[in-house]
This record gives structure tokens, sequence and C-alpha cells, in this order.
């Protein structure tokens, strides 16, 4: 069994050359530039220190380069040290703190100030701008500069979700045929109460809230939904209905319901309600009295000779004279429409072909094939 070598790569070796001959060579770097300070301070010294003698004169100009060389130095190892966004921080804020500084000591200039006041308060505000700018630009993000950008375009667009129009299930294909824009926003007290309802003792409750389960893990799947799960929470409100409420007002978003109440509820807080009743309703076919229809009989009526018959969207529709026509498909003439609460009911009115009842014209096209 072999063991892995000790002894490093010829790639290794030349990666570890490299790096010594580049470290070299910026230590050579940094000691040119401090002497090449300790040479332009020689040549350059401040004026007055010739007076002193050559030789002091000199020793003061070499020590100045040298701690001009070291201070250069040190200011490039800081700035190699810090992250950009810091420096920026601290740059912007410098120069906020160096304006409200003018701005201050031309008060100060003005009102009579003694003269010591102004430079100290000029210093104390750029010390503090720098020092805040420096601070806030650690927490700087492009990704948060984007969403403050454009938070007034997305918090209109947010779409929540109450707990009766997940479990109705509806929402998803709507959501998957594109008519509902923007976010869909899931609140976790919304999910907690799915989970208590699936999690329920009682059947049919637990039917219904795994139903709802499924139905936001097809809209979470779905590539072309941005589905979120908003943990925000109300500790203080204690109903489900009133923290949804208050998510949509702090959102600008609308609510996504079936629940009436909350419906109205929502609309006397000003917020805008999708009621997915109230779609399906708006996109009934439109039917006037006196046209004619194909309807399947599907059971007696509660009145004497009526038959009963449902539409594809689940509209009712109440047949006279089609009692004897149950298990078939007649041909009626609307009556009359009647707007409920829940929706459209439509009445009509069955007339068989003369000397014809209405179980002999269903036992003959049963028999026949004709169509219904």
């Amino acid at each position: 069994m072999k063991g892995k070598s000790s002894f490093p790569s010829g790639q290794n070796l030349l990666h570890r050359r490299g790096k010594r001959r580049s470290g070299m060579g910026k230590d050579l770097l940094k000691v040119g530039f401090v002497a090449l300070a300790v040479a332009l301070l020689l040549a350059l010294g401040p004026a007055g220190v010739a007076e002193l003698g050559l030789w002091l004169a000199l020793g003061i100009n070499a020590t100045l380069g040298l701690l001009l060389g070291l201070s250069g130095l040190a200011l490039a190892v800081l700035l190699d040290r810090v992250e950009l966004r810091t420096l920026v921080g601290g740059l912007l804020g410098l120069a906020a703190g160096g304006f409200a500084g003018w701005i201050v000591t031309r008060f100060f200039s003005f009102a009579g100030v003694p003269a010591f006041a102004g430079p100290a308060a000029y210093l104390l505000l750029v010390f503090l701008g720098t020092l805040v700018g420096t601070k806030r630009g650690r927490n700087f993000s492009v990704r948060k500069v984007r969403a403050l950008l454009h938070m007034e375009a997305d918090q209109s667009n947010h779409n929540i979700l109450d707990t009766s129009v997940i479990i109705d299930g509806r929402i998803a294909d709507i959501c998957e045929t594109g008519f509902l824009d923007g976010r869909i926003v899931i609140p976790q007290f919304v999910l907690n109460e799915l989970q208590g309802v699936a999690d329920s003792t009682d059947n049919l409750k637990r039917q219904r809230g795994r139903k709802g389960l499924d139905v936001l893990q097809r809209l979470q799947r779905h590539p072309n939904l941005d589905v979120i799960l908003l943990e925000t929470d109300y500790p203080a409100i204690r109903e489900v209905d009133q923290k949804l409420v208050a998510m949509a007002k702090e959102l600008r978003g609308k609510l996504v319901t079936i629940d009436f109440n909350l419906n109205q509820v929502a609309q006397l807080h000003g917020i805008q309600v999708l009621n997915i009743n109230d779609l399906a309703n708006a996109l009934k076919p439109v039917v006037l009295p006196g046209e004619t229809m194909q309807v399947f009989i599907l059971k007696q009526g509660k009145e004497e000779r009526q038959g009963v018959a449902y539409l594809d969207d689940g509209t009712m529709v109440v047949v006279d004279d089609a009692r004897n026509a149950v298990g078939s498909t007649i041909p009626v003439t609307i009556t009359s429409v009647l707007q409920t609460t829940v929706g459209k009911m439509f009445f009509a009115r069955y007339e068989p072909p003369e000397g014809e009842s209405p179980r002999r014209t269903a036992f003959r096209r049963h028999h026949s094939g004709e169509p219904g």
C-alpha cells in the first residue's frame, strides 16, 4: 500500500519560489520608498533648520523623512487590510464631517464665538463623520442599495395568501397561468395555522390541511413564481386575520383570500383584496333569459316537476317540467337569472317534443345514440 509522498511537486516548488521572489520585491520596494522619503527631506528640508547647524539640520531632515516614509508604509498596510466599502464609508464620512465643520466654523465666526471653538468643533465633526462613515461602510452592500431603490415597486406587488385560499387550492392554477403578477408571500403564522389544521384529530380537517401543504409545495416548485416565506410576526396581535391586515398595511400589498369576513375587514382598512370567488364569478359565462342550452339533469328538485342540473363551472340550473328527465341531457330555455351571495343561479324551462314525455325522449336518445 503506497502512502502519499512527502516531497513537494515541481509545480509547488515553482509556486513557493515565485512567492519568495514576490515578497523580496515588496520588501525592496518598501526600503526604497523610505530611502526616497529621507532623501527628499534632506534635499527639501523645512526652512530655518539649516540655521541650527549642518549636522543638526541633516539629522532633523533625515528623521522627518524617515517618519514620513514609515507613515506612508503604515498607511499602505492599513489600506491593504481595510475593506474597500469601509474605506469608502470613511472617506464619505470624512467629507460630510468636513462640510458640517466648515458650516459650523462659519457660523461661529459670525456669532462672535471664541476663536478656539471653531477649530475644535471642526476637528470633532470630522472625527465623528469618519467614525460613523467607517462603521456604516462595513454594513454597506450593493444588494441593500438595490433593495432600497426598488422597495417602493416591490411593496405594492406583494400578494399575501391566507389559510382559506391555500386550502381552497385554486390559487395554484391561477398563479401557474400567470394571471397573478408579483411576489407570493406566505406568512409564517399562516403556515403555523395550516400545520395545526394538518395535525388535527378530525379526519376532514386533517385532509384539508394536508391539501393546503401540497398546494404550497406546488407553488414553491414552480420555476416562474417568486414565493417567499415571511417570518415577520406580530406578538401583540392574537388573531391571524388581524395579523394579515397588519402585514398588508406594512408591505402595502394585496390580500388573497376567499374568506368573506376577512374580505370585509380588509376593505374597511383600505387594503386591496383579491377574492378568488369574485374572480370565479366574473369568469362565468353570461347567460341571458331566452337563451337555450343543453344540460344534464342530475337530480330532482325541491318543487314538484323540477329537475336540477349543474354547468361546468358549478352554477346550478333549476329546470321546470324536468323531474322525469333525471339522468338525461335535454335542451332547456333560460327564463331568469338570480344573483346570490355565493354566485348565480339559473331558472329554465324544458319543453319536450309534442306527444313525447321527457322519460321517453331520454330512452329514445339512449338507444338510438343521438347526442344529448
